[in-house]
């Protein structure tokens, strides 16, 4: 087969690839959508056949990951607190995360072996293509484990002072502090789910007998957040040395407001500077030949004239 009998081939399937993760990408927004309104209404639903594929996947994801498993095991520590910090709690995130990683490196490959062998590629560049996208595919999910650890961080950034207002407005009603923060976890389930389950595994640490301080410390660490280490250390400090634990979380929430507010400064001024590239390398060069173009038509014409 020639080189150009299979251009059609590839960008069928290149296309059908896209339009197949598009639907995908869709099809799981919109079951975690249906599944957050099915519990916020209370009804409780189940498909049978996604658990089925999905405990099938967990079954053997393990298997397939386990070459990549680190022999290290200060190396293997760091991934699982990579995992933990991106909200990769399960027990078996590690190996279905490493079964993934060994997917996406060896399907390619694969795919350029078969491709070769129906004729539809060289086999040398059946090898290359499949070669890079097994290295992308090995790249990939590190970058996504960090834009995931990112968003979660963001999102608990963006809820924290919120529910230090809950937290005050509680302790000042007159609840203890653990019963403050069985209330705001609560309270704040709607609004951000995110950071109320979180502020659950607090709750449940501390009715296994650690302080409240240490508990906020490990929530600290699972998000490596400094915002939220910070109010660790307000926590034992008050509760150290008996100052007011009201006006301390008070004065905590207006510092963690201000530098919200900060952060959301910056990005806006980031914004300006981002677009500048979209707007250099697409926009201008239209505008250029709009403007330019029929006075550089007439030039060449005058040149041509002049020629003669």
């Amino acid at each position: 087969m020639n080189n150009n009998e299979w251009l059609p081939w590839l960008a069928f399937a290149m296309v059908s690839s896209l339009a197949l993760l598009v639907a995908l990408a869709w099809t799981g927004r919109r079951g975690r959508l249906e599944a957050r309104l099915q519990k916020l209404s209370g009804k409780t639903g189940s498909v049978p056949e996604v658990e089925s594929v999905a405990e099938l996947a967990r079954q053997a994801l393990p298997h397939v990951g386990a070459p990549l498993m680190p022999r290290d095991q200060g190396e293997r520590t760091r991934l699982q607190a990579r995992l933990t910090q991106a909200g990769l709690y399960s027990r078996q995130a590690l190996v279905v995360f490493l079964g993934v990683k060994m997917l996406l490196m060896a399907i390619p490959v694969l795919a350029g072996l078969v491709a070769s062998a129906l004729g539809f590629v060289d086999l040398q560049l059946g090898l290359v293509i499949g070669g890079l996208l097994g290295i992308a595919g090995l790249i990939g999910p590190s970058f996504w484990l960090d834009r995931r650890k990112a968003a979660r961080q963001s999102n608990l950034r963006r809820a924290l002072p919120d529910a230090l207002d809950v937290l005050v407005i509680c302790l000042e009603g007159g609840l203890s502090l653990f019963g403050a923060f069985r209330r705001m976890s609560a309270e704040l389930g709607t609004a951000h789910p995110l950071l109320a389950a979180e502020l659950t595994i607090v709750e449940r640490e501390i009715q296994l007998g650690r302080s409240t301080g240490e508990a906020l410390r490990a929530f600290g660490e699972r998000a490596d957040l400094e915002e939220i280490r910070r109010l660790a250390s307000v926590i034992t400090q008050a509760e150290r040395f008996g100052a007011s634990l009201v006006k301390t979380l008070r004065l905590h929430a207006e510092i963690l407001r201000m530098k919200r507010m900060q952060h959301a400064e910056e990005m806006a001024q980031k914004a300006a500077v981002r677009i500048l590239f979209p707007t250099l390398l697409f926009i201008f060069p239209g505008l250029f030949i709009i403007l330019l173009g029929p006075g550089l038509i007439q030039l060449l014409d005058a040149f041509a004239e002049l020629k003669r």
